[in-house]
């Protein structure tokens, strides 16, 4: 088992405000190192039911080995979470009290990067959370080698915001024309040779996060979640959402700001704490908002 640390990110603001309770049935729809779980479950194990999800196939065994010996009433489902109803389904359950969906990309698919996720790696350019591929059918070797400028260029500048979008885009398509790009290392490499890093964030940061969006359909397939679990969440549940980028951010507070008739419990998005910040660098663009179902 790898000793890489996943640190959950805005745990105690998140478990504080979801409110749980010993008897509620609580599903953790991204479960990636467990962080979160791993405290829902202390309190929920006695009378609850805690349900686990997650897409990537690894993340079974590390559920596995956090709940070894507590399988009474916890379940490890492997679906995409906008799957609502199968999830369910698949334990047994019809319904929920509360709902979390931290939408961070795991510390292992990082570090332990076989699909190209990060820059720092030398991995196959696939970039889906499932090693079986996306349910989109693409992956980011595809639209690399294989869509036209413009195109790549359009989805670096929605979905990674990045300004340089079309003189990354007519980088790869110079390169590609010469030779395939197979790996994460050569994509990063393209991009470093022509945007200068000054400053703290890698220059292919934002080509990668808008390839991952765009292989893993990632905008839509949060509303669809965030349409799923409401529907399936009881009468004063509470649902949770952990975003890291301004696309998803404004999605869930546009999302949760059309249900007139509920409770939003966060008027504001709840950010890291400074301490947090502080220790964990990676959890400074996290957002945190909740909302209570009333009807």
């Amino acid at each position: 088992m790898s000793e890489i640390k996943h640190i959950p990110v805005l745990l105690n603001e998140s478990i504080e405000l979801l409110d749980i309770q010993s008897s509620d049935k609580v599903v953790d729809g991204t479960f990636g190192g467990g962080g979160h779980s791993n405290i829902i479950f202390q309190k929920v194990k006695d009378r609850g039911v805690l349900i686990c999800n997650d897409l990537d196939e690894k993340a079974k065994l590390r559920f596995e080995n956090l709940f070894q010996e507590n399988n009474k009433n916890v379940f490890f489902t492997h679906f995409n979470f906008k799957d609502a109803n199968q999830i369910l389904e698949s334990v047994g359950f019809t319904s929920i009290n509360k709902v979390l969906l931290d939408l961070g990309t795991s510390t292992f698919q990082l570090l332990e990067d076989d699909r190209g996720f990060s820059f720092n790696s030398d991995t196959p350019l696939q970039m889906s959370f499932s090693e079986k591929g996306s349910h989109t059918g693409i992956n980011a070797h595809t639209i690399v080698n294989s869509w036209k400028e413009e195109s790549i260029a359009d989805i670096i500048y929605a979905y990674g915001g990045d300004r340089n979008s079309r003189k990354i885009a007519r980088a790869i398509v110079e390169v590609r024309v010469k030779s395939e790009i197979k790996t994460s290392k050569q994509l990063a490499d393209i991009i470093t040779k022509i945007i200068p890093k000054y400053s703290r964030t890698h220059p292919a940061t934002k080509t990668f996060q808008a390839l991952r969006i765009a292989v893993n359909d990632e905008l839509n397939t949060l509303t669809e979640a965030l349409n799923a679990w409401w529907t399936l969440l009881e009468r004063d549940g509470r649902f949770a959402v952990i975003t890291f980028h301004s696309l998803e951010d404004k999605i869930v507070k546009n999302w949760m700001k059309g249900k007139t008739d509920e409770r939003v419990i966060t008027k504001k998005p709840t950010p890291p704490s400074r301490e947090e910040q502080k220790h964990n660098p990676k959890s400074r663009s996290a957002k945190l908002r909740v909302i209570q179902k009333i009807k």
